[in-house]
């Protein structure tokens, strides 16, 4: 088999390796089927250090594609599932994808991607779970290939797509996407993060966000190639979850703090029923977590829940447990041993302790990142060579702990006053109507900007001026008058990006575009 699985597929070649909607398969089921694909995608003409794209929801196959990239030499990239066709073929033109693997649930967006003129030329297209015209079967595909241990495996990874909130997406070529490298550095960078991370030896992930973002595919394949199992889902159902953490025995688990909600505002009984004695390791990030939210969880599932600071550009940057967390509410802990985390000031210089500003990182073993096909994007991220930032803004305590203010780009300037919107939503969400909650400038003639806020409601909820009122009533007992918002809206639901990230240009733009300026 793939190298770095061949143990777990010779000491466990019957347990359950990945578990999904359709069924499951063994270590010795995975062993054969990713083989199949390293020889299929070779037949198609694909060399070491080509790309192919896959559009597909969470399933088996998914960690197939993975596998096979990992030790065929591959560059593998995910493709939300949430885009259009437009998007979607320039991001296989952007990548050069030799090859397009897609989920039968989103055939009709891959058909439609096949049709446009301006995706480029492709080997292979294949249909994962159906049989679709333009579409080769993936069991087909891989159906009449050598089960043998392919020869000349080297190194491959993922390269993914940043979300594109402005501009066109990006691929983010880090040490993840690296081709043409020993085996022996992958299976390092497995062993060393799921060590990092805590992550019990031959343990059992449960996956319920897209593993087309980085932090969803790094909290599962990675275990993955170490021999634990993955237990996934498509979709996020907060009662499910608990369900499956009961039924599988799971382990650990990525979750966003908007997952972390939901499952709070379930029944109670619901909540009663979980056991949850199988959890040893729950990490969370991507989005800021309330402290509010996150003290609640700890206290429902006890101090097994951890959190980090990072992003596809950059992995994990810092970390912290739960008696920590607990110590200096709402820190995101201290640098992990290879990150440095740097606080800059707009002239460059250093912030002073407990001093904000934005934040920089460098890895000291050297690793940086680049935006594919794009130098002056990776030019303006960067501070120096090797030190870069995400747009964040924060500071550093005495201690070395960090803490986040906001980022950047969502920071409102109302009178000259600098407003960070993520203090605001965290005493939002702290009131009991309401789910989700969202802050961000819109125009005021007088100050520049003014605050509004925007909710989604727990069920039930009565809609109206009374519980407006009552909410920019909370935020002033909670904060200086200047940061409450002076109104609110009601939403049905916000605009989340399926890995928790909040959409707000979407409910910002309307109120500037009719305003008929930017800032």
């Amino acid at each position: 088999m793939a190298v770095l699985m061949q143990p777990h597929a010779d000491s466990k070649p019957d347990e359950v390796a990945l578990v999904d909607e359709f069924g499951e398969i063994s270590w010795r089921e995975y062993n054969s089927r990713v083989n199949q694909l390293i020889h299929a995608l070779r037949e198609a003409g694909l060399q070491p250090g080509d790309t192919f794209a896959v559009l597909s929801g969470n399933r088996r196959e998914y960690y197939e594609a993975f596998a096979a990239a990992a030790h065929g030499g591959w560059l593998l990239v995910p493709v939300n599932w949430h885009l259009v066709a437009e998007e979607v073929a320039y991001v296989l033109a952007d990548s050069n994808a030799k090859a397009f693997l897609v989920d039968s649930r989103f055939s009709e967006l891959g058909q439609a991607t096949l049709q446009r003129g301006d995706r480029p030329s492709l080997n292979a297209s294949v249909i994962i779970g159906g049989d679709i015209e333009g579409f080769e079967s993936y069991e087909n595909f891989i159906g009449s290939a050598d089960e043998s241990e392919p020869g000349d495996q080297t190194m491959g990874g993922p390269m993914f797509y940043t979300s594109g909130t402005t501009g066109k997406p990006k691929g983010v070529k880090s040490g993840l996407s690296q081709s043409g490298t020993p085996l022996e550095m992958l299976k390092m960078m497995s062993d060393g993060m799921t060590e990092m991370l805590g992550l019990p030896a031959g343990g059992r992930t449960l996956l319920c966000g897209p593993v087309y973002h980085s932090a969803q595919w790094a909290f599962s394949f990675l275990p993955l190639l170490t021999g634990g199992s993955v237990v996934m889902r498509h979709h996020f159902d907060a009662e499910e979850v608990l369900a499956l953490v009961d039924k599988h025995k799971i382990t650990n688990v990525h979750l966003v703090p908007t997952q972390f909600i939901r499952m709070l505002r379930l029944d109670e009984g619901i909540r009663t029923r979980f056991s949850g004695q199988s959890l040893t390791t729950v990490w969370h990030g991507a989005a800021p977590c309330p402290p509010k939210i996150k003290s609640e969880m700890i206290d429902w599932w006890g101090p097994i829940i951890s959190e980090y600071y990072g992003s596809t550009e950059g992995s994990i940057v810092t970390t912290v447990n739960s008696e920590d967390w607990l110590a200096k509410p709402g820190t995101l802990g201290k640098p992990v041993e290879i990150m440095e985390v740097m606080v800059i000031k707009e002239d460059g210089s250093r912030c002073a302790t407990g001093e904000s500003g934005q934040l920089y990182v460098k890895n000291i073993m050297g690793s940086d990142f680049e935006y594919h096909n794009d130098p002056d994007k990776t030019k303006k991220a960067h501070l120096e060579p090797g030190v870069f930032t995400f747009g964040d803004i924060g500071y550093l305590d005495e201690e070395g702990y960090l803490f986040m203010s906001d980022r950047k780009i969502d920071m409102i300037i109302s009178g000259g006053v600098n407003i960070y919107p993520a203090e605001i939503e965290s005493v939002l969400i702290g009131h009991p109507a309401v789910v989700d909650a969202a802050v961000f400038g819109i125009p005021n003639d007088e100050f520049g900007e003014e605050v509004k806020g925007a909710v989604e409601l727990v069920t039930g909820a009565m809609v109206g001026d009374v519980l407006e009122e009552e909410l920019i009533a909370h935020c002033k007992e909670n904060l200086a008058g200047f940061k409450a918002p002076k109104s609110i809206d009601f939403e049905e639901s916000l605009p989340r990006h399926p890995t928790g990230k909040l959409l707000k240009r979407l409910l910002r733009d309307k109120y500037w575009q009719e305003s008929g300026r930017n800032i």
